[in-house]
């Protein structure tokens, strides 16, 4: 088999959705050791290959510019690496003007149906959209090959624009880590029995909603504690003023961000994890809860389902009323919970990154071969 150079954009890898590319990069080194990989990574990341025919290089380039200088200048920074595919890893990353042959993962829809102005005016927030919209769909239309997480992205994207898109989707799994191999330590804030959810507080995860039912289970258990672990930026600081008029607001527990051993403990301490998205590419932390022996309450929303499979109870995440109703079937009911756990542990064996990884290695022969 003739040598190929393949440029993978890694730029995203230290970020909270990029553990998709960096478990890809981990375990392609296994699966491919024929073809060349350039990996481009931003000047702070300090990720090293172990294969030898991997390398890392710095890439300056902005991630989702919508300056015509950069989109330009970042085409010819990728034609000059003279690839004979780039990989971006989350769509639109990519410069339009790139005429190389190039594979895009579109991890969901979300931002087109939830993203918030935030700290921006709304006129350049609406600005911003329209370029991203634009954006998105140039790229979608210019890849020769597409990956989502899920067969909802898939027939997401393929309902939106159409089977000339759906047609060049393959979808490859993600997967859960292992247990957490760090010594577990306890949550100084935190008090059995609780509930839990990790992760961003952007619109779309409707934590308000998580709090509001909340307040409706504690008629019921008077001693159960709500615990929100992630970083407090923008929109966790929103959530916490949102939460001051509680009248629960001593048993909400606002943790910030946890270390690996505080988020094994609450993991293997909760009474539950709960997980309310209105929407999700794949949705980690719910196989990473059952990984550690943590029951799951989701919600039904968007690839939930067709991720946790029958090792979750479900809720509409719309409604308050609904998800308070499950999470107290849940936190009533060992039983159920001692089920809920057996079953994750059968649902994780559906789920492998290598096999991720020899699904993208597949991607890229079918279109290098064309």
């Amino acid at each position: 088999m003739t040598q190929k150079h393949i440029v993978i954009d890694a730029r995203g890898r230290q970020s909270s959705s990029g553990r998709y590319v960096d478990r890809l990069l981990e375990h392609l080194q296994y699966t491919d050791t024929i073809n060349r990989y350039t990996v481009l990574l931003k000047a702070a990341d300090p990720w090293k290959p172990h294969s030898n025919n991997f390398v890392a290089t710095v890439c300056e380039f902005k991630q989702f510019s919508f300056n015509p200088l950069d989109q330009w200048t970042f085409a010819r920074y990728l034609k000059k690496l003279e690839p004979d595919l780039v990989h971006f890893w989350m769509t639109p990353q990519e410069p339009v003007m790139y005429r190389g042959v190039r594979v895009t993962t579109t991890h969901d829809l979300t931002m087109l149906r939830f993203a918030r102005p935030g700290k921006y005016p709304r006129i350049l927030h609406e600005i911003r959209m329209a370029a991203y919209r634009w954006l998105l769909a140039k790229s979608l239309r210019l890849a020769d090959a597409i990956i989502t997480p899920t067969e909802f992205a898939k027939q997401e994207i393929t309902d939106k624009y159409g089977n000339k898109i759906g047609n060049k989707i393959t979808v490859t799994h993600e997967a859960s880590e292992p247990p957490l191999k760090t010594a577990a330590k306890q949550l100084k804030s935190a008090k059995k029995p609780f509930i839990f959810a990790v992760g961003s507080a952007f619109p779309h995860k409707n934590l308000e909603n998580l709090i509001k039912s909340f307040e409706i289970v504690k008629t019921s258990q008077p001693e159960l504690m709500l615990v929100l672990a992630g970083k407090k930026e923008h929109y966790y600081e929103q959530l916490e003023e949102f939460a001051k008029d509680s009248p629960f607001r001593s048993s909400i527990i606002f943790a910030g961000f946890v270390s690996d051993a505080e988020l094994k403990w609450l993991y293997q301490n909760a009474t539950a994890y709960v997980f309310p998205s209105l929407s999700e590419g794949f949705g980690l932390p719910g196989l990473e809860a059952m990984a550690h022996g943590c029951p799951v309450i989701s919600s039904n929303a968007t690839c939930l389902p067709e991720v946790n499979g029958d090792a979750a109870i479900y809720f509409d995440p719309e409604d308050i009323n609904d998800m308070a109703d499950k999470i107290i079937e849940v936190v009533s009911d060992k039983k159920l919970q001692a089920d809920l756990v057996k079953k994750g542990t059968e649902q994780l064996k559906k789920f492998s990154w290598q096999k991720m990884a020899q699904q993208t290695l597949d991607v890229y022969n079918s279109v290098l071969e064309k």
